[in-house]
């Protein structure tokens, strides 16, 4: 396989850009979890978790596994913890530029 286009690196980067799916990472993060769980962890919804969990796995960043009627959600590999612990490093070195950003919202780049 040949190297990724900028294309699918972007679809992949999309997967982090909304806030419930970054929730849902950190509670997956140290331990698998069913979606009940998971909108427990979350207080949210179960369609609305639904709806982020396959957008996750479809970008390549969590996988499931089935046990009897439950269906457990992780993340791909210890790479992805590693990333999302650097992209924490990172955010807090540039919080106050990224709060104080018009452009990000100017813009509908992540909303695709």
């Amino acid at each position: 396989m040949g190297k990724p286009t900028y294309e699918v690196k972007a679809k992949f980067v999309r997967g982090f850009s909304d806030k419930t799916r970054l929730q849902i990472l950190e509670s997956i993060k140290s331990a698998e979890k069913t979606v009940s769980e998971i909108v427990d962890a979350l207080h949210g919804n179960q369609s609305n978790i639904s709806q982020h969990l396959a957008c996750l796995k479809g970008c390549g960043i969590i996988v499931s596994r089935q046990e009897g009627k439950y269906i457990y959600y992780s993340l791909r590999n210890k790479q992805i913890a590693e990333l999302l612990d650097v992209m924490e490093t990172v955010f807090l070195q540039v919080e106050e530029e990224v709060a104080a950003c018009e452009r990000n919202d100017e813009f509908e780049c992540c909303s695709k």
